[in-house]
């Protein structure tokens, strides 16, 4: 399992699995010898897909190489690596890779065993963002400590003969934060997925379609994989989840938030389905309102913090509503379109359509903030209320 290991990204939950991809990209150095006998070669590849971004309409990063090493300790100037190299660097779209949405980056042959580090290296010029309410694209800042690569470490098994298929998420919306009004940063938040699709997948009423729709699953209040329906038919599909139950939050402007608790997600290799294009899901008018602060560390970090808006359900789970990054400079955030309105609750079955009713467990209005950071204590503020006005004075102090 591999897990972002840079103090530049948050830790992620992972995993691998095998599937046929097909190659993209330059070609890249091997791990094997010219003597190496091709009896023992194997294949790795590599794509890379993309969980939706917040108050974006493009999340551009250019990929130059994808590094691999046996050693999870290895550093990047030591010798064993074997890279595939992208040629040239290639400028991608993240928010054009939702819903389950691959691009390849490359593959190379490789000594058959065990590999236990990682790295995708992005290119120092050509990462930018074009902010949902500026239209103009912007440059997107990105720290010279990950020019060496974003690393991930864990154990994929290349088998002799075999195509061993490596799925990088690359969450866009908690990856790039404000620094500063009207500069933005990249944090990389990475994970690894597996590459068979599966998951959850369903429709939402075209009606919803222009209000900044977001569907997401958790397990525990936490987001695990999050989408944005298709622009023109309201599809959505939560891929590459890991075997169990799920808690359905879709959310958008100008709405009641919905809750399905309790999806199963059978296999790898299974979708469960939560509604279709006969009968989608429409979420119910209601108000909307915000709540900011200020997060401040101590000692002071130059990690991301995150602030999320949770709501919980008498005998049913907590779920997060929404959640914001705080800003790098100054610890500023807003999380804006809170749903004033109790949200719609319903428990899967897998007799469609499901039956939402409004939540009387979930007070409207109400909710309970989260200030969480890498390496800090997470602090909360329980029922803030948001039904006669908006709240910007939650602040937070966390500590190690």
């Amino acid at each position: 399992m591999f897990q972002t290991r840079s103090r530049l990204a948050l830790v992620g939950a992972t995993a691998l699995s095998a599937a046929v991809l097909s190659a993209c990209g330059g070609g890249g150095g091997s791990d094997a010898s010219p003597s190496t006998p091709v009896s023992t070669l194997g294949t790795l590849a590599v794509s890379m897909t993309d969980a939706p971004a917040c108050g974006f309409d493009a999340v551009n990063v250019t990929v130059s190489k994808v590094r691999v090493h046996r050693s999870e300790g290895a550093s990047e100037l030591d010798t064993g690596w074997t890279d595939i190299t992208v040629n040239p660097a290639k400028k991608i779209n993240l928010l054009n890779l939702s819903n389950g949405v691959l691009e390849a980056l490359g593959q190379t042959s490789l000594e058959a065993g065990r590999y236990t580090q990682l790295r995708l290296v992005l290119d120092s010029n050509g990462n930018t963002v074009v902010p949902t309410a500026g239209k103009t694209e912007q440059p997107l800042e990105t720290p010279s400590g990950i020019q060496s690569g974003i690393k991930l470490v864990g154990n994929v098994e290349v088998t002799a003969g075999q195509k061993t298929d490596v799925v990088l998420d690359f969450d866009a919306c908690k990856s790039v934060l404000t620094r500063g009004k009207g500069s933005y940063a990249l944090k990389p938040v990475v994970k690894v997925v597996p590459a068979t699709l599966n998951g959850i997948s369903g429709v939402v009423s075209t009606a919803l379609l222009g209000r900044s729709v977001q569907v997401s699953a958790q397990q525990n209040g936490q987001i695990v994989s999050a989408t944005t329906p298709n622009p023109s038919t309201g599809e959505f599909v939560l891929s590459r989840l890991a075997p169990g139950n799920y808690d359905v939050v879709i959310t958008a402007n100008d709405s009641a938030a919905s809750v399905v608790a309790g999806v199963p997600v059978a296999s790898t290799s299974s979708t469960t389905v939560l509604s279709t294009s006969a009968a989608p899901i429409l979420l119910a008018p209601g108000a909307t309102g915000s709540i900011g602060g200020t997060v401040t560390t101590t000692p002071a970090s130059l990690d991301a913090a995150y602030v999320s808006a949770k709501q919980s359900f008498a005998a049913g789970p907590t779920v997060t509503i929404k959640y914001q990054g705080a800003d790098l400079a100054s610890g500023a955030y807003t999380i804006a379109s809170l749903p004033v309105t109790a949200p719609q609750f319903a428990t899967y079955t897998s007799t469609l359509p499901l039956a939402f009713s409004a939540s009387t467990a979930a007070p409207s209005g109400k909710y309970r903030v989260e200030a969480a950071a890498t390496g800090y204590v997470t602090k909360s503020v329980d029922n803030v209320d948001i039904s006669v006005a908006n709240q910007s004075n939650v602040n937070f102090a966390l500590s190690r």
